[in-house]
């Protein structure tokens, strides 16, 4: 009996694992191709005018047909910046070199790029189970949030709340850790407002895209976040037990 023969084109090799990795991640290594340029200029604008960062995104998709960044620069950045903030807290701590290097690899491997993957991966099912507009005309055939796209909104939204949790609250961190009502308040106003930034920094990614309608549900964390705000205002320092857990102190 004759066994049944295949070409070359129709036998697929699998795809290797790191082609499976998004763009951004498989281009880390090359410094030399990296716009490090426009990277500064998009953490500038996430601060002072996000929206304007999310223009690009329409012009991105035209010219590369992917809503996801390809340029791994801003990651190399927000990780630099929190190798940064490490040293820095690990001086406010008086941490030996060894715990300050723990600390940074704390900060850039489960701060921002674990919790990156998990944030990342529950936007992109919601997204697209929940916020995907129904086909149409109108819409174009591609509408899918891509995970890449949502990792780029996580990496968009972190920066602020990086600047908020990691550097203002470092720089008043005397104040904040001391008994009274008033350091009290400004301890977990500080707190509100770096979640309430990372949680409108997503909002603002997600509503970016045309494709996707009823993108305000991902603001509705804001009110349990309000609700908790004004209930820890009663006597509860958020600043001095999130420090104390995460330092151990």
């Amino acid at each position: 009996m004759d066994l049944p023969s295949y070409s070359n084109s129709q036998v697929r090799s699998p795809t290797p694992v790191s082609q499976r990795l998004p763009l951004i991640f498989r281009r880390l290594h090359r410094f030399n191709q990296m716009d490090f340029e426009q990277a500064i200029w998009q953490l500038g604008y996430l601060c002072l005018a996000p929206r304007r960062v999310y223009r690009n995104v329409y012009f991105h998709k035209q010219t590369k047909n992917t809503w996801a960044r390809d340029d791994p620069a801003i990651l190399v950045l927000i990780a630099a910046c929190l190798f940064i903030s490490a040293m820095a807290w690990s001086l406010a701590y008086g941490f030996s070199a060894q715990q300050a290097i723990q600390l940074a690899l704390l900060m850039v491997l489960r701060d921002y790029l674990v919790t990156g993957l998990v944030v990342a991966t529950v936007l992109w099912f919601v997204s697209n189970r929940l916020l995907v507009a129904p086909p149409s005309h109108s819409t174009p055939a591609d509408s899918v949030v891509e995970w890449a796209y949502a990792f780029d909104v996580h990496t968009n939204a972190f920066f602020p709340f990086f600047l908020t949790l990691y550097v203002a609250q470092l720089l008043i961190l005397p104040v904040v850790l001391k008994e009274n009502w008033v350091c009290l308040f400004l301890g977990n106003t500080l707190y509100l407002a770096g979640f309430a930034q990372y949680t409108y920094g997503v909002y603002l990614g997600f509503s970016a895209l045309p494709f996707l309608i009823r993108s305000e549900l991902l603001l509705s964390p804001l009110l349990p976040l309000f609700t908790a705000y004004i209930i820890s205002l009663l006597g509860f320092n958020v600043a001095k037990h999130v420090l104390a857990v995460y330092f151990g102190s």
